[in-house]
């Protein structure tokens, strides 16, 4: 799993840096995991633009996820590992034993073939759910409950991972990359090991045409624009647009924008550094 710089033998492939596809097993879905995925432009229930910059974009099907990994102590053949072009993260198609499917964040070493289990007793090897009760401590980590029964909602993109550091009473810490330490449930699952394709962030998209392809129309800097437009707008010639901040006048670059009054930060013990 890593990336590929191209020959240059045009203008957009001059700095193109692309995903090498090495752990992609199959081209072909699984269509009875498949949804239909309407786009809304950036608009609401009336019409209105509310969110800029999208619109366009190549047609998707969603693939269904299996977050909660709620079938307990049957175990899974991982049978392939495809591409998902809704998340940065490549997915894993299980078999059970009784026969249905399902679809996993595939982790960072998952082979076709391999076997993976979900429930309590379950051994703490790469791909298989267990409650964070039973992980044993300094595990690295990924697919993470917040609630429980609720399914993962936290390290599921490309090369995330959390890591079990203690517990305490009925609450797990976790450590993550950004540094924030939090508590979280002992009776909320998790996945061992880190999420696929940690080569993601080296990809360079190489020419605007992959912005579009992706739904993403282009934006306008708020120093090119006029000061009834951003608050970085105007001046003579180029000016640089004073303090950096946001087109509603929201300071940017280290002014924290989190509510005091937000309800999940009891449980943040450490404050993610800045």
């Amino acid at each position: 799993m890593g990336v590929r710089k191209l020959n240059p033998v045009t203008p957009g492939q001059r700095h193109k840096v692309v995903s090498n596809f090495d752990m992609i097993t199959t081209n072909t879905p699984e269509k009875s995991l498949l949804e239909s995925l309407k786009k809304s432009g950036g608009r609401n229930n009336s019409g209105k633009m509310t969110v800029r910059n999208r619109g366009g974009g190549h047609k998707k099907q969603y693939r269904i996820i299996d977050f909660k990994r709620e079938k307990e102590n049957m175990t899974a053949v991982v049978k392939t590992i495809e591409y998902d072009p809704n998340r940065s993260a490549r997915i894993a198609l299980l078999v059970y034993a009784d026969g249905e499917k399902r679809y996993i964040i595939a982790p960072n070493g998952i082979q076709v073939g391999q076997t993976v289990e979900s429930g309590r007793g379950v051994s703490p090897e790469i791909g298989n759910t267990l409650y964070l009760s039973e992980i044993p401590l300094g595990t690295i980590i990924h697919n993470i409950e917040l609630t429980p029964g609720k399914g993962a909602s936290m390290a599921r993109s490309a090369g995330t991972y959390a890591q079990l550091t203690s517990r305490d009473g009925k609450y797990a810490i976790l450590r993550l990359p950004s540094g924030e330490t939090r508590l979280v449930l002992i009776t909320c699952r998790a996945t061992i090991g880190t999420v696929g394709n940690p080569d993601h962030a080296q990809q360079v998209s190489g020419k605007a045409g992959r912005s579009r392809w992706k739904g993403l129309r282009p934006r306008v800097r708020g120093v090119a624009m006029n000061p009834v437009d951003h608050p970085m707008g105007g001046g003579e010639g180029r000016a640089s647009g004073g303090h950096p901040r946001s087109r509603k006048g929201l300071p940017a670059k280290g002014y924290r924008t989190r509510d005091k009054k937000k309800a999940s930060s009891r449980y943040i013990l450490e404050r993610r550094k800045k």
